[in-house]
């Protein structure tokens, strides 16, 4: 699953600075996209379009694995 993230935001953004974290949280994992903030709109999309088809994505993926899951979207912190 992290790496379907990291492919599909890395190639919608053409950005190699995403990362994906991954935590466990009352049975379920949490993917959360850490982006930079040039490019959350992108990943977002025009009324959420986007990112809403991510997160389908991801639940048709979770459904084969038989896991639940959950993405977020973080801006990355500057350095």
């Amino acid at each position: 699953m992290k790496q379907l993230l990291e492919y599909i935001s890395r190639s919608l953004t053409e950005n190699e600075d995403i990362q994906i974290q991954v935590q466990e949280q009352d049975g379920a994992k949490v993917y959360t996209i850490v982006a930079p903030k040039d490019v959350m709109g992108i990943l977002i999309g025009k009324e959420g379009k986007t990112i809403r088809a991510i997160r389908a994505l991801a639940r048709a993926r979770a459904i084969v694995d038989q896991e639940k899951v959950f993405i977020n979207l973080l801006e990355k912190e500057a350095a």
